[in-house]
């Protein structure tokens, strides 16, 4: 995998912006493969295709590509917020592809990707229409919100300017599959329970140490009066998916 941008692919264009988004397409078109099968390359859709801009020859999964000088952090700005949500609701949602870049040597940094498993409803924040002085006024946009993504739904591909090996990357995206089996509406709350095991900061726990996060857990999910019994399904699902080993008698290992 090389790592570096191709400058010729921009220069017919004169903004900051745009000669980062034509060198970073043109980067994952030329160097990146499928991280769900053996496929070596993945293929850009048609200019102006929604929501989606790669997609695999071989398996047809479907990737979004955000790029950006700076590392990722909260959340970022997304494409127009309905087909975003029709697209969860409809399981329809493309993974998702973050690549942090360096302007000075047009190089790619780091480079993360995210199952579209891991993504459900309350991940996506809407925005206030543009203003009417915008040249698409009235348009909704919305935002991604990174802070509600686990740490295991980041599969890296680079860090620090290296290429991880290959099988692992699809060794892991592989392991998440299950998710696909759990409805978007409710994905939220297995993501949100691997989060807090994460914030305990521990190998083995009690089931009790998870229950300290109830009224955390409350107000990400008003609509559910029954927070224990929802957590303790959680924790059957994430030891299924092989995150988690139930040890007996009310104790878990962090795999």
């Amino acid at each position: 995998m090389n790592l570096n941008f191709d400058p010729n692919l921009a220069l017919n264009y004169k903004g900051l912006s745009q000669r980062a988004r034509v060198m970073s397409q043109g980067w994952t078109k030329e160097n990146l493969y499928c991280p769900v099968c053996s496929s070596e390359s993945i293929e850009p859709t048609r200019e102006g295709t929604p929501v989606i801009d790669f997609i695999c020859p071989e398996c047809n999964e479907t990737f979004q590509l955000k790029s950006q000088s700076r590392p990722f952090s909260t959340k970022i700005t997304d494409g127009a917020y309905k087909p975003m949500m029709d697209s969860i609701s409809n399981s329809k949602t493309p993974n998702f592809l973050f690549l942090h870049y360096k302007m000075e040597s047009l190089s790619v940094n780091n480079l993360f990707a995210v199952p579209k498993n891991f993504f459900f409803p309350e991940m996506i924040e809407k925005r206030n229409p543009l203003r009417f002085s915008a040249r698409r006024a009235g348009h909704v946009l919305c935002n991604l919100l990174l802070y509600r993504l686990p740490e295991e739904g980041k599969i890296l591909v680079v860090r620090n300017g290296i290429e991880l090996d290959k099988f692992e990357v699809r060794k892991k995206w592989e392991s998440f599959k299950i998710l696909s089996e759990i409805k978007p509406e409710t994905r939220g709350w297995t993501t949100d329970v691997l989060s807090c095991v994460r914030k305990l900061d521990k190998r083995n726990f009690k089931l009790s140490d998870v229950y300290s996060f109830e009224s955390e857990l409350s107000v990400l999910h008003p609509e559910n009066k029954n927070v224990q019994p929802k957590i303790r399904q959680q924790l059957q699902i994430l030891r299924d998916m092989g995150i988690l080993e139930f040890l007996g008698n009310g104790i878990y290992r962090l795999i």
